[in-house]
């Protein structure tokens, strides 16, 4: 299924305009997650919405939004006059400027979005200001209202539709000086540059996102098929360090000899990783080897589970692909 647009409107450009929708182009919901349980009863815990003074609970009618102005005062703001401040950003992406990509600071970036064409109508717009952007080599700058708060939206093509990346208002970002001016101005020899370079000229690659992996993931994903399967947990066993070196020269040399080592091995795996037909999956889903209880798929018991632990589950049990996000 599809994922559900975060945001519809129009994008425009002085006077050219078209219906388009945002949608997130990231996703955690295939990381593993956990449920707060009363140890005692095994029961989920529920969080209720209470009087911070009397302890009643507090019906969602009876909720409004405070600014806190002192200790004990508030000011009310409904929500009538929140939609009489909306701005027309609301409702339409304006593009104010476009800007060299080069310029934009990589603190300032936030999250990233997929902005497409929204129905059947306005492609030939949305073509337009999408290869106009392109043929430039520039980055639009606008406006989007998301969860009631304007933000500003740097737009850039990706293939045939536009990514929209969310920008921080230069007073989230901290200055770098109140963190840096502690740093000892140190003066390095071209010998133990030489050998950095050397460590660095070892570790060189593409950028092969396909092959990095969650280590934790899976070791969740590990943990939790062996307690559902009743299988022993073995102590971790403590890291082993490679000595305490203190000369810096010494310890290049000795992470350059270990990556000379270690670079032979790394390939022949890069390469047997590369070369593995990947498994056909479903899109948002986690392989679980036991079926975990979930709110995610009703269907599958997994690869290797007895039938007596499909049987015991009382919950939704994941799909053997990919688990989805833990319910």
């Amino acid at each position: 299924m599809a994922p559900r647009a975060n945001w519809k409107g129009f994008l425009r450009l002085s006077l050219v305009t078209c219906p388009v929708a945002l949608y997130p182009a990231t996703s955690d919901t295939e990381k593993v997650s956990f449920n707060q349980i009363n140890r005692k009863t095994g029961h989920r815990i529920k969080y209720l919405k209470v009087d911070a003074e009397t302890g009643d609970e507090v019906t969602s009618e009876d909720i409004v939004k405070g600014y806190k102005v002192d200790t004990d005062t508030y000011i009310e703001v409904t929500k009538d006059e929140l939609d009489e401040i909306a701005l027309d950003s609301t409702h339409t992406i304006e593009i104010d400027e476009f800007v060299p990509k080069a310029d934009i600071d990589n603190r300032y970036l936030i999250r990233p979005y997929y902005l497409v064409p929204d129905g059947k109508v306005g492609h030939d717009a949305f073509a337009v200001i999408r290869e106009t952007i392109r043929s430039m080599d520039k980055v639009a700058i606008g406006r989007v209202v998301l969860t009631n708060r304007e933000h500003i939206i740097a737009l850039e093509p990706l293939e045939s539709g536009l990514m929209g990346t969310l920008l921080r208002y230069p007073y989230e970002v901290r200055s770098e000086k109140e963190y840096f001016d502690d740093i000892q101005d140190v003066k390095l020899t071209k010998d133990m540059l030489d050998l950095a370079k050397h460590i660095v000229e070892k570790k060189s690659g593409a950028f092969e996102p396909e092959l990095f992996e969650d280590h934790y993931e899976a070791a969740l994903i590990d943990l939790i098929n062996k307690k559902r399967s009743g299988a022993p947990i073995a102590a971790k066993a403590a890291p082993k360090t490679g000595g305490n070196v203190i000369n810096l020269m010494d310890a290049l040399k000795k992470s350059l000899a270990s990556e000379k080592d270690a670079a032979p091995i790394a390939k022949v795996v890069k390469e047997t990783v590369k070369g593995k037909k990947p498994k056909k999956r479903v899109e948002g889903q986690r392989e679980m080897l036991l079926p975990i209880a979930g709110k995610g798929g009703k269907e599958a018991a997994a690869k290797t589970a007895p039938k007596e632990a499909s049987k015991k589950a009382d919950k939704p049990v994941r799909a053997p692909a990919r688990a989805k996000k833990a319910g």
